[in-house]
């Protein structure tokens, strides 16, 4: 008699309930650790193991592929707990989503996209990017039977982490797609990330030196450097902008976290405050409640874009350049706004904390050096530039790397 053996079904609630757990878990465990990790600044190499190992860098792949089958929503508030830990942490976590997702809709060959997905599910291997625009480009040759890549990228987040690094690179009077992996000779993760925030995203310059491409390393044919991408693969940018969106409240809301508990545990009333606790203080309760009340709603708002960016992704190649514009949009307002929640939040948490919180053992002042350094790379005026020309002229940005 054959036995039957009984396969159990997959449950969706159930796997997102234990992704969350887990990312709790582990955004714990970071936040207990957070200032030796920024004392130390070196490339984050355990807490990425174990991002693999607890399934998170797939959560966004197809259930189908033994992914966890979330969408843009759950994957970016992923991010803003890792970010509550650790905001390199979250960073990497949400580039990652973007460079490892980009395939299923940039790709014109769907086996294509499917295989890499699945090469990614299986490996857990995680995704980087060598994309700069504002340095100059990677070059591409020929060499028999191959390619040589050669060329510097800076600020390649995740550059001694990754597995996968997507590229683009000229090739005469054409622009290649690259999807390529770190383990070949020729590529170099330099040792140059040495700024005052973010200092676990391993985010130094990168060097290709007659790096041998393949015609398998092609996410898309050859094409004009001035031809317009298809409208899907251009998601990529708000996607992007959303993770600062989350990271930066994530990096906010650990700072307000981590200020209540000193205030909880060490902070003195002050002498005229009439009180025996500095919890009880008023003007820090006022201060929390501002605080707390001001990240409620812009991670609201955070949430409500990342939805409306979801629902157009999802409309796949029907998509319009119009919805996506005003997708694009919602994540714009909602970076706008983090970014000076986040800023204004992590510079404030002294008020509560008082002055011997500033001993640099605390490092308390590691959640405004993060935002402030990340917030400098893409700078947030001109997002409400963008802004306002929708409001005013009705206009949506073009699509670029930055829009």
């Amino acid at each position: 008699m054959t036995a039957l053996h009984l396969v159990k079904e997959p449950d969706p609630q159930a796997d997102r309930a234990r992704l969350f757990a887990k990312a709790e878990e582990i955004s714990a465990d970071l936040a207990r650790r957070g200032a030796q990790l920024d004392v130390e600044g070196k490339p984050p190499l355990d807490e990425i193991d174990r991002l693999k190992r607890e399934g998170l860098l797939t959560a966004l792949h197809p259930a189908g592929i033994g992914g966890g089958g979330l969408d843009w929503v759950d994957g970016l508030r992923l991010v803003r707990i890792l970010a509550r830990g650790e905001s390199s942490i979250g960073q990497l976590l949400g580039y990652h989503f973007v460079n490892s997702q980009y395939v299923y809709w940039a790709a014109d060959d769907p086996d294509r996209a499917w295989a890499l997905g699945a090469e990614t599910v299986e490996k857990r291997l995680y995704w980087g990017a060598a994309v700069n625009p504002r340095d100059p480009g990677l070059t591409l040759t020929r060499s028999g039977d191959h390619y040589l890549l050669n060329g510097r990228k800076t600020f390649s987040t995740g550059a001694h982490v990754s597995d996968r690094i997507n590229a683009s690179a000229a090739f005469g009077e054409a622009v290649a797609s690259l999807v390529l992996p770190t383990d070949r000779p020729g590529y170099i993760a330099n040792d140059d990330w040495d700024n005052i925030g973010q200092r676990l995203s391993d985010s130094g310059s990168v060097d290709f030196r007659d790096f041998p491409v393949y015609e398998s390393d092609f996410l898309l044919p050859l094409a004009a450097k001035d031809a317009a991408p298809p409208v899907l693969a251009t998601f990529n940018t708000p996607l992007i902008q959303l993770v600062f969106v989350n990271f930066y409240l994530g990096t906010a809301e650990g700072a307000l976290a981590a200020a209540a508990d000193y205030v909880r545990t060490t902070t003195r009333p002050w002498i005229t405050s009439g009180v025996e606790k500095a919890s009880e203080d008023p003007y820090i309760l006022e201060r929390i409640g501002e605080f707390r009340a001001a990240l409620k709603a812009s991670a609201a708002l955070a949430d409500a874009a990342a939805t409306a960016v979801q629902s157009a992704l999802a409309r796949g190649r029907a998509v319009t350049a119009r919805e996506r514009g005003e997708a694009a949009i919602a994540a714009y307002e909602a970076k706008v706004n983090a970014t000076h929640v986040a800023l204004d939040i992590t510079a404030r948490v002294f008020e509560l904390t008082g002055a011997r919180s500033t001993a640099s053992h605390y490092r308390f002042d590691r959640y405004w050096r993060n935002v402030r350094t990340h917030t400098l790379h893409d700078p947030v005026f001109y997002k409400a530039r963008e802004v306002g020309d929708f409001v005013l002229n009705g206009r949506v940005p073009e699509p670029s790397l930055y829009s």
